[in-house]
């Protein structure tokens, strides 16, 4: 049987965390919240011709929309100066404490078109909690969940026609908040912005659900125990871009990082969490042990294939476990899932002393294609997702 240990978790308790307790909470439809944040419109908007073009030919987050979400917190006066703003650069005062400490957070969601021309995003009450997760751990204040759900719907409404409406395409939303104080010293800031950029947005993966290769990296650690890991800040994506790097050069796409204790079990990859599916049916993931950062998507995917009848295990899983069962069959399939990239395929395994081939994809295309269906209004959504941001037609 596929390696375990005493502390996996079976299916029944992985909808159970706080996180995704909260993206149960029913958020009020978006006219009852829309005008939080009020719209100064943008006097110089991207030409139609123009932002046609960039429709025409998406990529990942290098093109942005006309306005941005912000509001501003100060200490002993909590949050204000909501709005809806001309997207633009930003001005800093080099002693920020974010440039020197690092103070910051942020999310991604995303805004889909579906075919009635209405705009929708998915579990986003899930994103606002796990910002102010973050926020929690990071020492930053935290923003009321509806005023983050209300700063998408006001961006979004104004900057609806940004939304495309391609296969596989999306309105990417980036929320994210930052120590703006100016000064030095080593305590939480008294100051800190929040914004919301939007960016149109193609496949991550330009392949599609091609086959990934992974770079398992023994030198370095995506996070240490008590740590930042399960916060979603800027620290953990910096650290793991030297491993991507390594991966590069080794020929891979992405890389995988094992645990800083043991080092030796899967953590998730550098974006991305990490599903392995057995030959009997069983799909595992590597338990939340608080360097690992829960994922909506994996939050998700772990309740459809519950409710699909498939066990669904939150296990240590070990490297070396890992490889013995892809050489001896009992493993299929291994996939990533993650805001970014939805769903993709794990196709070769690399590392020092080993180079191992996974052929299978057949779980992991049905759950690229069941979700990927709900979030764009091709399925019905039997567990109440997606959230409307812009009625059909407007």
């Amino acid at each position: 049987m596929p390696e375990t240990d005493a502390a996996s978790t079976d299916s029944a308790s992985t909808t159970s965390t706080a996180l995704a307790r909260a993206a149960e909470v029913p958020v009020p439809e978006a006219d009852a919240i829309a005008g939080r944040f009020p719209l100064t419109a943008n006097p110089s908007p991207v030409a139609e011709d123009e932002r046609q073009a960039v429709l025409a030919g998406l990529h990942f987050g290098d093109r942005f929309t006309d306005h941005m979400a912000h509001a501003r917190w100060r200490q002993g006066e909590g949050w204000g100066d909501y709005g809806v703003i001309p997207y633009g650069n930003l001005s800093l005062s080099p002693a920020t404490a974010v440039l020197h400490y690092g103070q910051e957070i942020f999310e991604g969601i995303k805004a889909y078109r579906h075919d009635d021309g209405s705009v929708w995003t998915f579990r986003p009450r899930y994103n606002a909690a796990r910002l102010n997760a973050s926020a929690r751990r990071l020492a930053l204040p935290e923003l009321a969940e509806e005023d983050f759900v209300a700063s998408l719907v006001d961006l979004v409404r104004a900057d609806a026609a940004w939304v495309p409406s391609g296969e596989g395409e999306s309105l990417y939303l980036r929320p994210f908040a930052f120590a703006s104080e100016a000064f030095l010293g080593v305590r939480p800031s008294k100051v800190v912005d929040y914004y919301v950029i939007a960016s149109p947005s193609g496949s991550y993966f330009t392949h599609g659900l091609e086959p990934i290769s992974i770079w398992v990296t023994t030198e370095y650690h995506r996070a240490g125990r008590g740590g930042t890991g399960a916060a979603k800040t800027g620290g953990n994506y910096a650290s793991s871009l030297l491993p991507q790097q390594e991966a590069y050069a080794q020929g891979c796409d992405q890389v995988c990082f094992l645990d800083d204790v043991s080092q030796k079990n899967l953590e998730e990859l550098g974006g991305m969490n990490i599903m392995v599916v057995d030959a009997d049916g069983t799909v595992r993931t590597p338990r939340l042990t608080g360097t690992i950062l829960e994922g909506s998507t994996r939050s998700a995917i772990i309740r459809m294939l519950q409710d699909s009848g498939r066990r669904v295990v939150e296990d240590t899983i070990s490297l070396e476990g890992l490889l013995a069962d892809i050489e001896s069959g009992r493993v299929r399939e291994v996939f990533a899932c993650g805001t970014a990239a939805v769903v993709v395929p794990l196709g070769h395994l690399k590392g020092k002393g080993f180079d191992a081939r996974i052929e299978g994809n057949e779980v992991t295309r049905q759950v690229h294609d069941r979700l990927t269906s709900i979030q764009s209004g091709r399925a019905e959504d039997p567990y109440g997702w997606m959230y409307q941001l812009v009625p059909p037609h407007s």
